[in-house]
């Protein structure tokens, strides 16, 4: 079969990587890819966004399956296309991609079918935003309504940190019409981690547990990322408690998407807030998490291409994964400057050190090719992912290979996955 993977950054190279390894596939196509995935997919110049022009090349190209990477082409559309045109389409409907798309619409959707999350207020008047910032205190969580590429939420301490958030959200307009309205939450205090599970909008398949790194310093400092580091699995998850998050979140979730007439079907990725052992959703995203894709995708043994079509047809019967005894870890290289303005173009060393090295695999994010060298593109770079008998040994592995990289300005923080040693 012939397989399109929709993105190009660090959770499409994992994916690709994944995919390629099923008997069942015989060509992988990327749009629009990067260096990395070139090595691996035949990569296409169509952004993930040029919805006609994707569908114009799976109908010329014959694409039995499509995957689709990052969320922004979900939000607008592009599963109900493929889907009425009669092809095959991995990922959320655009209703059902809203519990990404709009804050306030998955938290109206908690509420309602009593899923444990944060108490919320969403606001679309400036003023009164900041008067219930007021009245309630610090700290608090700001949030931008719409997508934000991972950057949308602040987690402020002060009040007036606060207030400077909602400021820059809905009057200076940061992050574009994603602040048109905001939501702001109660600030819950634990220890965060992914989890995901395939669904064909009524059958779960949950995966491996994970846990993600958002700051962008070490011991959880500075501002919101994208992710800069994620392992797998997550101590702090327990089988019981995995198990926990199942019954109470998860099929509650899919139940009620079905009960509003926007059955869920792909990847639901649930981000949490777990103390003294009771999970509350944090967010949820309608695709693989980036960078908790790339430890779970290594971590994997089953084939994924069987999973990915029946939830895209519907018919998941399959009700366990196969997963490897060995731990995953992922850094991210970032550039200098994220996550506010990067520095970019600088060529990228020790790629060819790092690809010799057993159980390590360095995923491609924000890299492009510039006077026949590969230099950095974007904020986030690469993710670099070893795998180990143990947690640590992973730990170690990974960072063996992040100690081979270096661009200048190359930035990482250096304690991913000290919260699972702890444990």
């Amino acid at each position: 079969m012939k397989v399109l993977v929709i993105g190009g950054g660090g959770r499409e190279h994992a994916l690709i990587w994944k995919i390629g390894q099923s008997p069942l596939v015989e060509k992988i196509y990327c749009a629009p890819g990067n260096p990395g995935i070139a090595a691996l997919a035949e990569c296409v110049a169509i952004a993930a966004d040029q919805i006609d022009a994707l569908l114009d090349f799976a109908h010329n190209h014959a694409i039995d399956l499509t995957v689709v990477g990052p969320e922004v082409p979900l939000t607008m559309g592009i599963v109900d296309r493929f889907q009425a045109a009669g092809l095959d389409i991995f990922g959320p409907s655009q209703a059902a991609a809203q519990l990404e798309g709009s804050k306030s619409f998955s938290k109206d959707l908690m509420a309602k079918y009593n899923i444990p999350t944060a108490d919320y207020r969403t606001f679309t008047v400036h003023a009164e935003a900041v008067a219930y910032i007021r009245a309630q205190g610090a700290p608090i969580v700001v949030k931008a309504d719409g997508l934000a590429a991972g950057k949308g939420v602040i987690v402020a301490t002060s009040v007036e940190q606060a207030i400077t958030a909602v400021d820059e959200i809905m009057l200076d307009q940061v992050f574009g019409s994603a602040g048109a309205s905001v939501v702001i939450e109660e600030f819950m205090a634990g220890e965060e981690a992914s989890f995901f599970a395939f669904t064909d909008g009524q059958n779960i398949l949950p995966l491996a547990s994970a846990q993600d790194h958002k700051r962008i310093f070490d011991n959880d400092e500075g501002p919101n990322t994208g992710g800069m580091g994620a392992y797998s699995p997550a101590p702090v998850v327990t089988a019981a408690l995995h198990e926990q998050i199942v019954e109470i979140i998860v099929r509650p979730t899919i139940a009620a998407m079905a009960a509003e007439g926007a059955p869920y079907r792909g990847i639901l990725y649930v981000g949490l807030m777990i103390k003294d052992g009771q999970p509350r959703v944090v967010e949820y995203n309608a695709r693989f998490g980036d960078p908790e894709a790339q430890p779970l995708l290594v971590r994997m043994k089953s084939d994924i291409v069987p999973v990915l079509q029946a939830c895209a047809r519907g018919k998941l019967a399959q009700d366990s994964i196969d997963w490897h005894d060995k731990a995953a870890v992922c850094v991210v290289m970032a550039s200098g400057g994220y996550p506010g303005e990067i520095d970019k173009g600088h060529p990228i060393h020790g790629l060819e050190a790092a690809a010799k090295i057993d159980d390590l695999l360095v995923f491609h994010a924000g890299t492009t090719v510039a006077s026949g060298a590969i230099v950095n593109n974007g904020g986030r770079v690469l993710g670099i992912t070893g795998l180990g008998a143990t947690v640590a040994a992973a730990i170690d592995k990974a960072y063996v290979g992040v100690h081979c990289i270096d661009w200048q300005g190359a930035q990482y923080r250096t304690d991913i996955g000290r919260k699972a040693l702890g444990r």
